[in-house]
């Protein structure tokens, strides 16, 4: 059926959440921060590892060198989408409907429950899996993307509900938003979802996942949510400057 991949999605973010939850009362301070740090660490390693794949050009079956096109592609898409997202302030905005969630669904005061909140919603909305296993569900009822997507990210906010608490449980609102709306207009954007734009969306998404994974370890460097919209330069520059291919 059509929407069940990110029906598991979501679930498997509550369920991972929530196991993360009931882990978390029983660990002590110094067990979360290295938790924490390691959490960075291995986003670090994702992040770098997508983004060498995207930006590395092979010849022979041989690394040659890094693609000139793919770099210049890559600056121009950030700065012009981190001007944007300075414009309208999208971090402010995630963070102020963290608050806002908070209100709602947190009566005890979780000082970190709008960090968990706006960390892990990054962390599983940011990346071309969400999109291309969106589209692949919309159109032809096939969800495997998502399921394994729903294994990966229940593992994640399993470990980072277990440092922030019961916020990171609300990552699942933006997922369903995101991947649902993507689903349900499947057959409207599947033209524009070429095998090009989607290497792009997974080499810019590789970038912002490794800023993720660098607020992980050493603290918030990255408005991340501020860079959100190199995503969509990216894909314009796929798709009306085909030589500059990323």
């Amino acid at each position: 059926m059509i929407g069940t991949g990110t029906i598991a999605n979501v679930a498997a973010i509550v369920l991972g959440g929530a196991v993360g939850l009931v882990v978390r009362g029983g660990l002590k301070e110094h067990y979360q921060e290295g938790l924490m740090k390691a959490m960075g660490l291995g986003t670090l390693f994702i992040g770098a590892a997508g983004a060498l794949a995207g930006a590395l050009t092979v010849q022979d079956g041989k690394v040659a060198s890094l693609g000139t096109a793919a770099t210049l592609s890559m600056i121009l898409a950030l700065a012009l989408g981190t001007l944007v997202g300075e414009f309208f302030d999208f971090d402010g905005k995630m963070e102020h409907l963290g608050i806002w969630l908070k209100a709602k669904a947190d009566k005890r005061g979780d000082s970190q429950f709008v960090q968990g909140f706006v960390t892990a919603s990054l962390v599983v909305c940011v990346g071309a899996m969400a999109i291309v296993g969106s589209i692949q569900d919309g159109l032809a009822g096939d969800a495997t993307t998502l399921y394994t997507k729903a294994v990966i990210d229940g593992i994640v906010v399993m470990v980072l509900a277990s440092v922030y608490g019961k916020g990171v449980l609300f990552a699942a609102l933006p997922v369903g938003v995101l991947q649902g709306a993507i689903t349900a207009c499947a057959g409207l954007l599947a033209p524009v979802f070429s095998q090009p734009v989607i290497d792009n969306l997974s080499f810019l998404g590789s970038l912002l996942i490794f800023c993720v994974g660098v607020n992980l370890a050493f603290g918030t460097k990255f408005k991340v949510a501020n860079m959100l919209p190199a995503l969509v330069f990216g894909v314009v520059f796929t798709l009306v400057v085909p030589y500059l291919p990323l």
